[in-house]
């Protein structure tokens, strides 16, 4: 196990595929042995990993997709993921009731683009691979999931988006924010702050109420900012979110269920999809 008690980046890579090959193969009822190859890994040593992961074993989680399929749900959901949400066994899930408040940057401190401003940056394992966090004092500013080999280029754009900050790198500072937002250590609650345009805010605080309990869409989010026919404007808004998954974007579903895009990869908002709910699973198991 790393040492901050999160799957290393490879891990979670073979976790995405195994979930992605059980919602695709579910009729098959695949054994484990088979998931574990598609994952690249031992019987033993896959069914050890995905349960550090999930808090289930594989075999549980198949369970919970083929029951959900047998209700019906897949008449008019596209895909068994979906048909899990529409049936209302998601939740809050392993958000640990966190609370995320939403701190809007002034327009003065955005024409200063940063100058003054020390942001302490680090890498930290999570479970849904490495990521690159950085805080100000008045909170979370950026949150990036990273890909291996990446991570210079990660910091080159946020400097770029603060380009007379002083950055600062604390890995250790990193490690101690992902234990608080995604093992429930430390406090309850999260200041994250963040510049944007007005309508830009509008959408990332409406993604803070109505996705961080379930998912939802780009229609619901034009809805609650009473922008009814503009759910393409909302789109870029989402897809322009700087801190992933406290202004969770990987909420938003198209209208017709599909998962649609993420700026991280469909194969990680699948697994985060899946990882929310997760303790729903266990209930109904």
């Amino acid at each position: 196990m790393a040492a901050n008690n999160f799957v290393d980046s490879r891990d979670f890579a073979r976790i995405a595929r195994a979930i992605h090959y059980i919602e695709a193969h579910f009729r098959e009822q695949p054994r484990l042995a088979d998931i574990a190859s598609h994952a690249g890994l031992s019987e033993f040593h896959f069914n050890r990993l995905f349960r550090r992961w999930a808090g289930v074993t594989p075999k549980q989680y198949l369970a919970f997709v083929t029951g959900n399929a047998a209700k019906g749900a897949l008449l008019t959901q596209p895909s068994v993921l979906d048909a899990a949400y529409s049936v209302g066994l998601s939740g809050p899930g392993r958000l640990h009731d966190l609370i995320v408040t939403l701190d809007a940057m002034t327009p003065g401190e955005l024409k200063l683009l940063g100058r003054g401003t020390v942001i302490r940056y680090g890498f930290s394992d999570t479970p849904f691979g490495r990521a690159l966090m950085a805080t100000t004092t008045r909170g979370v500013c950026h949150l990036a999931f990273v890909e291996a080999g990446k991570e210079k280029s990660a910091v080159r754009e946020l400097q770029e988006q603060w380009p007379d900050a002083t950055l600062e790198q604390d890995d250790a500072h990193a490690l101690n924010l992902a234990r608080q937002i995604w093992a429930g250590e430390g406090k309850s609650g999260l200041q994250v702050s963040v510049g944007g345009t007005n309508f830009q805010l509008k959408v990332w605080q409406a993604l803070v109420d109505l996705g961080g309990q379930a998912r939802t869409t780009y229609t619901a989010l034009a809805d609650a900012i009473g922008l009814r026919s503009g759910a393409r404007a909302v789109g870029n808004a989402v897809g322009v979110n700087p801190v992933g998954w406290l202004i969770p974007c990987h909420t938003v579903l198209r209208k017709d269920g599909s998962l649609g895009g993420y700026h991280w990869g469909e194969e990680r908002k699948r697994a985060m999809l899946a990882w929310k709910s997760i303790p729903a699973v266990a209930q109904n198991m």
